[in-house]
């Protein structure tokens, strides 16, 4: 039997003797017409319109993947610093779960009773109002000019009720979505950090292994960077949220811990989640009383002057280096693409971005 041929680099040869291989002898390349051309040209925009589509339809899902994703990120130097006490991998992931879970908990319990104590205050009060209203010349006058009790009867008919119970319907589906959206998100962070090496050491498998070992270098510069950011926005919250709690308990807000709660969740939205979560707690203190409101305005001038010039700076740009303006051009973007979600991810994305351009992309411009 005649051995096959190889070639100058070890790579085994086609028999030239007739010899057919395992399966089979290649046949003849295929020529490249003009009717090929154009038929492989069609399947490759067929399979980029499917791959749009696939991609269009499960939007919702891939986001929760990369909000999941940046929060295994986030949580996994938390898992390794338990790891590091000696505990093993499921105990760790299990601590720092119950751990989010009992935050998550906390806020839901503090935003909760709130809403359910002023609507019932609300329904219960309605009475009042109305007999108010019903003794008021000025309403009874418009209620006449305007011929208000015929369009409040038809209001009540058949296909409004109908509506009306398709809206019901509607919010009983989005608190179910919503919670649905909220376990898979949870069910996937414990997937990701149980298997973060694997996933991590297979992403790195598919570089070529002639430039693995750098790819890894950056990869894990870049997992560290969006950790960093991601305890550190969390610390920020948390000492806004706390310092928001003593606050209201001294000028008598009420409901302090769900406003706390509130100024810790907005304060993890880059550039515009602190005064958002400032307009909020001043206009429930001037609901309250003026001079309550003042007091919560100044405050938060002052604590915004220094959480920006003092807390920040020492507990972010020590890790995440992000120039400002495309902090700000990216939260902006971010919200315009993806919402809420966009702008938390925003500024580790640019941290990313501008680690790969600084030593990858820039030293590639300037050897040529």
């Amino acid at each position: 039997m005649v051995a096959e041929e190889t070639s100058a680099v070890g790579a085994p040869q086609r028999p030239t003797n007739g010899e057919s291989g395992r399966f089979g002898t290649p046949g003849r390349p295929l020529r490249r017409n003009s009717f090929l051309v154009g038929f492989t040209g069609a399947l490759g925009v067929l399979l980029a319109y499917v791959v749009y589509l696939g991609l269009r339809n499960a939007a919702g899902i891939l986001v929760l993947v990369v909000i999941a994703l940046f929060l295994a990120v986030g949580l996994h130097p938390a898992v390794v610093k338990l790891r590091s006490w000696g505990l093993p991998r499921g105990l760790a992931v299990a601590l720092v779960v119950l751990t989010l879970l009992a935050l998550l908990s906390a806020g839901v319990l503090a935003l909760v009773p709130p809403i359910v104590t002023q609507s019932g205050q609300f329904i219960e009060q309605l009475p009042s109002y109305v007999e108010s209203l019903r003794r008021n010349e000025t309403v009874n006058e418009l209620v006449e000019r305007f011929d208000l009790m015929r369009r409040v009867q038809e209001a009540a008919s058949a296909d409004v009720v109908g509506r009306a119970l398709g809206g019901v319907l509607g919010g009983a589906q989005l608190v179910f979505g919503t919670v649905f959206r909220v376990l898979t998100v949870l069910v996937l962070t414990i997937y990701f950090l149980v298997y973060f090496d694997r996933l991590r050491d297979l992403g790195y498998a598919l570089v070529p292994r002639s430039r693995r070992e750098r790819v890894q270098l950056i990869g894990d510069e870049i997992l560290t960077k969006v950790g960093a950011y991601m305890v550190g926005a969390l610390a920020i919250a948390v000492l806004a949220g706390a310092t928001t709690f003593v606050f209201a308990l001294v000028v008598g807000l009420p409901y302090p811990f769900a406003l706390a709660v509130v100024v810790a969740v907005t304060d993890l939205i880059p550039q515009i989640g602190a005064t958002l979560g400032a307009v909020i707690v001043s206009l429930v203190g001037f609901a309250t009383e003026p001079s309550i409101g003042i007091a919560c305005v100044v405050f938060f001038v002052v604590y915004q002057q220094i959480e920006n010039y003092l807390i920040y700076p020492k507990i972010m740009r020590r890790s995440v280096h992000v120039n400002e303006v495309a902090a700000l051009v990216a939260a902006l973007l971010g919200v315009s693409l993806v919402g809420v979600i966009g702008a938390l991810i925003a500024i580790p994305t640019v941290a990313a971005v501008q680690l790969i351009l600084r030593e990858v992309i820039i030293p590639r411009q300037d050897a040529r």
